[in-house]
């Protein structure tokens, strides 16, 4: 009985250490995010349209898009928290859902840690699947967050 209450006792422990740490962890992140049509919510992470980040960036028009090609465009992504970060960035939110099939955004940057007030040049790619059909028009959302380090 007292074997079964230490355990018991053990693993409220670390099922409290465990939700503590989840808690310390997504105070650390900050994000940037642009979308083709949508607006900016940024915490600690700028992304601009030019080099000295003067310039916010708002929306990315890729324009017309040719299956089996890829575009590219250049931004700048700055520190503006008081701590060294790392980028990671996530791409959700296709209209329609499936461009997600045909359509693909990298960059050049994932887990770049970035010290305070820094900035970084970043090159995005929209590759299109050969085989993509049905698209006439396309947007989705992409976050770059910064994870202080």
């Amino acid at each position: 009985m007292a074997m079964q209450k230490t355990a018991a006792v053990g693993i409220a422990v670390a099922v409290a250490g465990i939700m503590m740490l989840t808690s310390v962890l997504a105070l650390l992140q900050s994000n940037r995010t642009f979308s083709n049509k949508g607006t900016i919510t940024t915490v600690n992470v700028g992304a601009y349209q030019d080099s000295n980040c003067t310039l916010v960036l708002s929306t990315i028009d890729w324009g017309n898009v040719v299956p089996g090609s890829s575009s590219s465009r250049m931004i700048y992504v700055n520190n503006t928290g008081n701590a060294p970060i790392s980028l990671n960035m996530t791409v959700n939110t296709w209209n329609p859902s499936n461009a997600a099939n045909y359509m693909n955004l990298t960059w050049n940057q994932e887990s770049t840690v970035l010290n305070v007030g820094n900035s970084v040049a970043t090159l995005l790619v929209l590759s299109v699947s050969a085989s993509v059909t049905g698209i006439t028009s396309f947007s989705f959302n992409a976050t770059i967050t910064g994870t202080q380090v």
